[in-house]
């Protein structure tokens, strides 16, 4: 990018005199004009430097006041009048008025024919852009080896900071900092401090668009910074942060940083694919791992050994957590698997340094996570939480946890899984704000087992299974069942029933031989003995239904 004033601090345009404020000279020139029809604003495009001999105003200089209102209308990077010729000095009125309105205006000696000068600097102009485009190309190859011989991001950045000559973060989705340029380690102020002033600013993570603001750094001082988003995925991009944008040397140009930030995307999205790769080996053992302790096979596996590279270990406590999150954009695939991917990082990196021993896998088929803890944790809940507020504040991502229970053997770890999903799929069912994300597992009583048959069958089942003992009114029936059910509880040993209820032997004997009569079949037939069990069970939870 050029500026009159870099026009004018070029030699071979010395001779030409700026005549108002310097400070309104520093728009970009991006063209060359050279002009005699007051009306040339109409079809010119902006940035552009309007060359004159300002032969037409000759007898009224008052009438380029309407030229340079036009000209600033239509954002001209400047006025260049040759005196001499036509008119010999231009009026001071005319220059008052182009500073009031902000418009450079430029005195061109009668000595430098316009023609060669319009040629002279069109060509600088012209070799500007070729220059940085050639610039550019280099730094692209330049990264691009970088990229064949697989350096490391901090390498990568600490090149691309030297090439601007300023201070350059790498930033993850969740504002992370993955690399920063050497520039820190002359500086007193860390690149936390920066990356929270960004926080601050509450800048959107999913934005697509390149911005730059201000900010202030440790001693208080506003400080330019510009970020870029660094592209592998649709909706959580990485980012890569300047600092003092404005003091970058030409000819680095946006070109280069572009090819920066293409070459920084390859980067990072081979590093997810060889990440994503260990991950579907550990998402394959624990779906071997779980369908084979839920099958009916009695040998058992060393599983210790097996899952040493996927962080096993031997312990006396296992426990299986249920992990997933939940988004306005749920309906949105592509959207579900990157979330998923970005929660999958945040939590290896959130939970890595608060339990020990734990090993987090992704769950086959979906976007949910099991998290194995290896050891007993007592504050297991209050970690979960703050990991959940923490996510939900940075990302805007909601965490929810089912907790199954505490197993002594790593052979029983499926239950642990079947139980914490379990308590998650209860809790979805259950509550839909989420103000408590985090459910243990409770075990199902039998009207749990029945919940989803319809009520008439189970009445009905209960009824021609028990007849007048399903649901008793009169005191004869009430105690029959009751004698029934003390019965079975019992294993049908007579003695332990008459003492349970206070009665003599032979009054239990008469009354399960009643029963009997009244139910039409062998009490002691293990069938029917597993159905009135059921049914006295079902028809006093469901006897107010």
């Amino acid at each position: 990018m050029k500026t009159l004033i870099d026009l004018l601090a070029i030699p071979r345009f010395t001779n030409l005199t700026l005549l108002t404020n310097s400070v309104d000279a520093t728009c970009e020139i991006e063209s060359v004009e050279i002009t005699e029809t007051p009306d040339i604003a109409h079809y010119i495009p902006e940035k552009t430097f309007i060359l004159t001999t300002a032969m037409i105003y000759k007898e009224n200089q008052q009438e380029l006041l309407t030229l340079i209102d036009s000209l600033k209308e239509k954002q001209a990077a400047g006025l260049g009048i040759k005196v001499g010729r036509f008119i010999e000095a231009i009026d001071p009125a005319v220059i008052a008025y182009a500073n009031q309105k902000k418009l450079p205006i430029v005195q061109i000696p009668s000595t430098i024919p316009l023609g060669s000068l319009l040629h002279q600097l069109l060509n600088f102009l012209r070799y500007t852009k070729t220059e940085q485009l050639s610039y550019a190309l280099d730094i692209q190859k330049q990264f691009s080896d970088m990229l064949v011989n697989d350096v490391s991001y901090e390498r990568f950045i600490d090149s691309f900071g030297e090439l601007v000559n300023a201070p350059v973060i790498l930033l993850n989705p969740y504002k992370k900092i993955l690399a920063c340029s050497k520039h820190f380690t002359k500086i007193t102020t860390s690149p936390d401090y920066y990356v929270k002033q960004l926080s601050q600013e509450n800048i959107v993570l999913t934005q697509k668009k390149a911005t730059s603001l201000l900010i202030e750094d440790s001693k208080n001082k506003k400080l330019q910074v510009a970020y870029y988003p660094v592209e592998i995925n649709s909706y959580f991009p990485h980012y890569l942060v300047i600092l003092n944008p404005e003091q970058i040397p030409y000819p680095v140009s946006d070109f280069a940083i572009d090819q920066a930030k293409l070459v920084l995307s390859f980067m990072l999205y081979k590093n997810q694919k060889i990440q994503e790769s260990l991950e579907h080996l550990k998402t394959d053992f624990l779906t071997r791992m779980i369908e084979y302790q839920q099958s009916s096979s009695t040998k058992e596996r060393d599983w210790l050994d097996l899952g040493t590279n996927y962080g096993l270990i031997k312990a006396r406590h296992y426990r299986i957590v249920y992990i997933a999150c939940h988004s306005n954009d749920s309906e949105k695939i592509r959207y579900k698997e990157e979330e998923s991917q970005l929660t999958f990082q945040w939590l290896q990196e959130a939970l890595d340094p608060r339990i020990k021993d734990m090993s987090l896998f992704k769950i086959k088929n979906t976007n949910h996570f099991a998290l194995l803890i290896q050891h007993k944790l007592d504050d297991v809940e209050t970690i979960l939480l703050a990991i959940a507020n923490e996510f939900k504040k940075i990302v805007g991502i909601q965490l929810v946890f089912g907790i199954g229970n505490i197993y002594d053997n790593i052979q029983q770890v499926a239950k642990s899984f079947i139980e914490a999903q379990n308590a998650y799929n209860e809790m979805l069912l259950a509550t839909i704000d989420f103000e408590k994300p985090l459910t243990y597992y409770q075990p199902r009583g039998m009207r749990n087992l029945f919940e989803k048959i319809n009520m008439t069958d189970i009445h009905y089942f209960c009824e021609s299974t028990l007849k007048e003992l399903a649901y008793p009114s009169e005191d004869s029936f009430i105690e029959l069942r009751k004698t029934l059910k003390c019965y079975l509880d019992f294993q049908c040993e007579i003695a332990q029933t008459a003492k349970a209820l206070f009665v003599h032997r032979n009054t239990i004997k008469y009354r399960i031989e009643r029963c009997s009569q009244l139910l039409g079949k062998d009490i002691h037939d293990s069938v029917t003995s597993l159905d009135i069990r059921l049914a006295l069970e079902l028809s006093e939870e469901t006897q107010d239904q």
